[in-house]
């Protein structure tokens, strides 16, 4: 449940730190919604973690493979 609770916290604070126009708050925010994100997730199941992964690596494949031009020759 703490995970949970972590992981709500850090999205908030990420949302937070969209919203507002201070540089120097919006990097601070951003770190400190890292820490917790990445704090929950270390905390969470091992299903969730599993699936994050896969996710995040799906995500990341599919961002290579665009800019590899999926195959295409590139002149």
């Amino acid at each position: 449940m703490s995970s949970l609770l972590l992981l709500l916290i850090g999205f908030g604070i990420f949302f937070l730190a969209w919203k507002t126009q201070d540089e120097i708050n919006r990097i601070t925010a951003m770190f400190s919604g890292t820490i917790s994100l990445i704090w929950g997730l270390a905390l969470a199941p091992l299903s969730l973690q599993l699936f994050v992964e896969i996710v995040s690596l799906l995500a990341a494949f599919s961002v290579c493979m665009r800019c590899l031009g999926c195959g295409s020759n590139r002149s």
